[in-house]
C-alpha cells in the first residue's frame, strides 16, 4: 500500500480484506483500449453521497463502505458499521472510490474461478430439483 492513503474507516475494511496488496490494480483510464480498466469493482472501497430528499432530516448523507454487488437498480454495501445495506440506485447522488481492492473483473482470476464453481453448482442444484419435482428421472424416455 505504498503510495495509496486510506481513510481510518477503510483503512479497518481493508485490514479485514487481509490487507491486499493495493498497488497495480488502481483504474487505467487512458491509453490502449484493450489496456483500459476502470470501473466499480467487487470488494472497493467507497463513499457514496445520498439524495437528501431520501432521508430522514438529520441523518448522515454519506454511506461508506465496501462494494459487495452492484445490480441494475441496487448496490449491496457493507457499511463501516456491518450493517448489510441494499441501496437503491435512484438515491445515489455521487460514488467517489477510495481504493480497489481486487484487479478488473478481466484480471481478477479467483473471482473468475468461483464464477465458474458457482455456475456447476448452480447447474447441479438444478438438475436435483427437476428430478425431484418431476418424481423419477424418465426425461430422457419417449412416449
Amino acid at each position: 500500500m505504498a503510495g495509496i492513503e486510506l481513510p481510518d474507516w477503510a483503512q479497518i475494511m481493508w485490514e479485514d480484506l487481509g490487507s491486499p496488496d493495493l498497488d497495480g490494480i488502481d483504474s487505467i483510464i487512458s491509453g490502449d483500449l484493450m489496456e483500459r480498466r476502470h470501473g466499480l469493482r467487487r470488494d472497493d472501497l467507497v463513499e457514496i453521497q445520498l439524495d437528501a430528499r431520501a432521508m430522514s432530516e438529520g441523518e448522515d448523507l454519506w454511506l461508506r463502505g465496501r462494494l459487495l454487488s452492484s445490480g441494475k437498480t441496487s448496490l449491496e454495501i457493507l457499511s463501516t458499521d456491518g450493517e448489510h445495506i441494499y441501496l437503491a440506485r435512484d438515491v445515489i447522488v455521487r460514488v467517489k472510490l477510495i481504493a480497489h481492492t481486487r484487479p478488473a473483473y478481466i484480471d481478477d482470476a479467483e473471482l473468475l474461478e468461483f464464477e465458474r464453481e458457482d455456475q456447476k453448482r448452480r447447474s447441479k442444484l438444478h438438475e436435483k430439483v427437476e428430478k425431484k419435482t418431476k418424481g423419477i428421472d424418465d426425461s430422457h424416455l419417449w412416449g
